[in-house]
């Protein structure tokens, strides 16, 4: 799904599709304001009218960038998304990126005119969440249904060599969009196209532009139907059409003198490949150097750890030691900040410098321990097809024991080996190892289970009393474990408004062996319908679902991507007081899948007056293709109403 367009050398001709004419920015018309509905789509909440992103590089090398957009809210609680903007702004070595001429308007149609309302200063402002890189920050104000909200800026930048990434598609319908780039005919971008969406218009070439020769690259959008959010995928954005260009060559006209030491300019190569950000990034002060410090971290381990003679054994233990002794300041990064050695005093720092920690400590415990570099699920999946360091945020621990190889990340108190946190299963990683890198992949190794059992009786006045349990294992247990650790009481919150009857004494605990267990009491009367002097129930109670997830009625256009293949069993033992005798039971049942990726069991058992169902659904792998959903949703329908 990605093009790998090189404009390097020189553009043969122009290709041209209709006459169009690019950044023709059109005035607000009153009827974008009054209309209540997308013509694209009637049920939107939103609709991009207008989205113009025009790059131009002059001739000092400097960069600017013109955005300016105009959004439609149809429906403003289900738009969230385009009432907030915010804006990165990088700085490296003391160049800065900067923003100017900032505008947000709101337009609302009030007794029978157009009435604006400009953003005030308290509803802009920074922030700082990573190392050398600010958040700017605005909200739109006085915002209906109806509005129209529209911003622009100019956005400069020194850092000419990576041009950011823009989405075309966007998770509502897009009236307008334009891409421009405008640089000097001496530099070469790589350009890297995303998804399989076609420009309406396009005009690839060289131009006289800003008085000097230029090279172009516009393209344009009409009509673009929204690529609207689906369920169970890691990050919607890897599939939506997008634009970035990187610098892949300068060719500087020649200066200079006579002696071949005094000549500037010619032609030279930035294409890269891994190998090369291998070394450089071993170079950096930020990540090699500091991996290289291993005098920092000699005496910390203990010697009860070192001589573990098993070493899967002592890298379980070094990885609890850091988990134990150190704390994640919840910043997300792929480079250090304070460093190794204020870590290590401090016991508090950022995800790159608690993994390196634990790198660099079971190194210095003889295990064969290298890094991993690779981008968190938010950020996007890694691109191999086209190297670079600025699509690294997050870094993983490594060891290669007997030959097979096994991923830690200690900023997580709950993981384990190949059970981390879900931010860094994202497809593939970068292994750096001393003399070579490897591209790997991080999938969820195995499947993770959830068991619910419900232990019931039926009292006389036709209320159902019992307890409940809920035991997660693996990457569920981590899920579980993490949310109880955060916020208890919130946790327990989705319990009760799932279950809409008393609950009582609502523990959660984790186990010694990494499992999460969660526990209530509970009492209703809402189970049992009177039909004919005969009493009906669903034996699964409370377990029962009239709904599923895979309800998706739009064909489905990304993958299928869970947290985990998966083990989900419910088991529901009910007991009849004396003088009730089962009269209808449900029958065993089961069923699987031509190639068993999906596997469902629903089995019943009865002994005197008790009864036992348990139905278990079983999914082998944590990833499916965009094809498979329809067997998905067909196979989920049919447990639905079996279990009915």
């Amino acid at each position: 799904m990605t093009k790998n367009i090189l404009l390097i050398l020189m553009f043969f001709g122009t290709m041209l599709f209709g006459q169009h004419k690019f950044l023709n920015i059109p005035k607000l018309d009153q009827n974008d304001i009054i209309t209540t509905a997308s013509t694209l789509d009637p049920k939107a909440p939103a609709e991009v009218l207008f989205n113009s992103h025009h790059f131009l590089i002059d001739k000092t090398g400097y960069m600017t960038l013109e955005v300016i957009k105009r959004v439609k809210i149809y429906d403003k609680n289900n738009a969230e998304e385009f009432l907030n903007v915010e804006i990165p702004l990088r700085e490296k070595g003391g160049d800065r990126e900067s923003v100017s001429g900032l505008k947000a308007i709101t337009y609302n149609f009030e007794n029978g005119k157009v009435v604006t309302t400009n953003i005030d200063k308290e509803s802009k402002y920074k922030s700082n969440e990573v190392k050398n890189v600010d958040i700017l920050k605005f909200a739109f104000a006085n915002v209906k249904n109806g509005s129209v909200l529209e911003y622009k800026y100019k956005f400069s930048t020194p850092f000419y060599y990576a041009i950011p990434r823009v989405m075309v598609e966007a998770s509502v319908p897009v009236k307008y969009f334009e891409y421009v780039f405008d640089f000097p005919n001496y530099l070469g971008y790589s350009v890297n196209y995303q998804g399989s969406l076609s420009p309406t218009h396009r005009d690839v070439g060289e131009r006289h532009l800003y008085g000097e020769s230029y090279k172009t690259i516009r393209f344009a959008y009409e009509n673009v139907k929204a690529y609207k959010d689906e369920k169970y995928v890691y990050n919607i954005d890897n599939y939506r059409t997008a634009i970035r260009a990187e610098l892949a060559s300068t060719n500087f006209p020649i200066t200079g003198g006579s002696h071949a030491s005094e000549v500037r300019g010619g032609f030279k190569s930035f294409s890269v490949t891994w190998e090369d950000l291998r070394k450089t990034i071993l170079q950096e002060d930020d990540f090699g150097i500091e991996l290289g410090k291993m005098g920092a971290v000699r005496d910390i381990l203990p010697a009860t750890i070192k001589t573990i003679p098993n070493e899967a054994a002592r890298a379980d233990a070094i990885l609890k030691f850091v988990q134990k002794n150190y704390i994640w300041n919840k910043k997300v990064t792929g480079w250090t900040e304070d460093g190794i050695r204020n870590l290590v005093s401090k016991k508090i720092g950022n995800s790159a410098e608690i993994n390196l920690l634990l790198t660099m400590l079971m190194r210095s415990a003889d295990l064969k321990a290298n890094p991993v570099i690779l981008p968190t699920k938010e950020r996007g999946t890694l691109n191999f097809a086209s190297p670079s360091l600025s699509q690294i945020n997050y870094v993983l621990a490594s060891v290669e024991i007997a030959g097979n190889l096994k991923l830690y990340d200690a900023t997580s108190k709950y993981a384990s080996v190949n059970v981390l946190p879900s931010r860094a299963y994202n497809y593939y990683g970068y292994l750096i190892r001393e003399k070579e890198g490897v591209q790997i992949n991080i999938i969820p190794d195995g499947k993770s289970s959830t068991t619910q059992v419900i232990n019931a009786k039926l009292n006389t006045d036709i209320s159902f009393s019992g307890d409940f349990s809920d035991t997660d294992t693996k990457l569920y247990a981590l899920a579980s474990t993490e949310s109880y650790e955060k916020d208890a009481e919130n946790y327990f919150k989705n319990y009760k408004e799932d279950y809409k009857f008393p609950i009582e004494n609502v523990k959660g605990e984790m186990q010694e062996n990494g499992n999460f267990i969660t526990k209530f009491n509970f009492s209703s009367d809402s189970f049992v319908d009177g039909i004919g002097g005969k009493y009906v129930f669903n034996p699964l109670l409370f377990l029962y679902r009239k709904t599923h997830d895979f309800d998706q009625e739009d064909q489905r256009r990304s993958p299928i991507e869970m947290l985990s293949g998966y083990d989900r069993v419910k088991k529901v033992t009910v007991e009849l007081p004396e003088g009730y005798v089962f009269e209808n039971l449900p029958k065993s049942k089961k069923f699987r899948t031509e190639d068993s990726s999906i596997v469902y069991n629903y089995v019943v058992t009865q002994s005197g007056n008790k009864l036992t169902v348990e139905s278990t659904v079983s999914v082998e792998e944590p990833i499916f293709p965009a094809a498979y959903y329809p067997a998905f949703k067909q196979v989920f329908d049919h447990i639905t109403n079996m279990e009915a």
